[in-house]
């Protein structure tokens, strides 16, 4: 006899507006706590210093945290020139300084080289993985690591402001791991000036805004109680960035099994989409011929 989940079924994502000084781990499990969930998982970390958007999916919804991982992300920061830091942010301890400082030109030339398909080596405090251990940890240890570059699609990164010359803000649109400390340090390694992030915001995630996000304390308000479940929002938004397919009642039934069921519409073979019936999530998987076959089942 299965042993039975402790906690509510409740599906769904929460946008939540993270606050500094809080690690994403902690904000999941006061989240999980507030609804009595018997699932929940966030799709992205953020730094404990870092503030914005931290989109948390409870119970069938976070078997679509893949999608929002892998989905476009922003971020607002400043950097503060003059200073590197052995975490890479205002938090670490300064390791060399220089009395340089670049100018706006000087700034505008360098972030060229940060777009595109770039090859970028995370900070030393980090969660890589560094023979089965987290790298902050071993960093904590005072063991310095030669860390691998890593792939980061940038689509985007401008400056939005210069309020001083010690400082510029940027925003940045990145794809899948992106390290803002990264672009910070090395765009100060660049400038030949040093540099390091004083301050970081995540202001998009795929579908999910700030705008939507709800703080802490109107969680700590509303914890299990029908105003915070209205505040969930849709399973189906993780899966913005697939295509829909229509299934029919009888490719729903099938699909519910996890066997291959009809669906309406066309694709190319082996296209991933997600099949719907009555618009709810039924099924993520893959296009044959008219039917989806599926590697992901919603039970609902």
């Amino acid at each position: 006899m299965g042993r039975t989940k402790k906690g509510r079924p409740v599906t769904g994502w929460l946008v939540i507006d993270k606050p500094a000084g809080v690690t994403s781990t902690a904000v999941v499990n006061k989240v999980k706590w507030a609804f009595s969930a018997q699932k929940a998982g966030h799709a992205g970390t953020l730094d404990p210093d870092a503030t914005g958007v931290l989109a948390v999916a409870l119970g069938e919804a976070t078997k679509t945290i893949p999608y929002i991982t892998d989905a476009l992300k922003c971020y607002r920061f400043r950097v503060t020139f003059g200073a590197a830091t052995d975490t890479d942010d205002a938090s670490g301890r300064v390791i060399a300084t220089s009395a340089l400082r670049p100018s706006d030109a000087e700034i505008e030339a360098a972030l060229a080289a940060f777009r595109g398909q770039i090859q970028q080596v995370p900070p030393q405090y980090s969660a890589v993985k560094v023979e089965g251990e987290r790298a902050y940890d071993l960093a904590r240890e005072g063991e310095e690591m030669d860390l691998a570059a890593r792939p980061l699609w940038v689509d985007s990164l401008v400056v939005k402001a210069r309020p001083d010359p010690d400082h510029v803000e940027l925003e940045m649109v990145c794809g899948k791991g992106g390290y803002v400390r990264s672009i910070a340090r090395d765009l100060g390694q660049a400038l030949g000036c040093l540099g390091h992030v004083l301050w970081l915001r995540r202001t998009w995630s795929g579908p999910f805004s700030a705008d939507q996000g709800v703080t802490l304390d109107q969680i700590d308000a509303e914890a299990k109680s029908e105003a915070l479940d209205a505040r969930l929002l849709p399973l189906e938004l993780g899966l913005e960035d697939l295509p829909e397919f229509p299934a029919t009642p009888e490719g729903a039934a099938r699909l519910r099994n996890g066997n291959p069921g009809q669906v309406i519409g066309h694709a190319d073979w082996g296209t991933e989409g997600w099949a719907s019936l009555d618009g709810l999530a039924v099924a993520v998987g893959h296009y044959r011929g008219g039917e989806l076959h599926p590697s992901r089942v919603f039970n609902r």
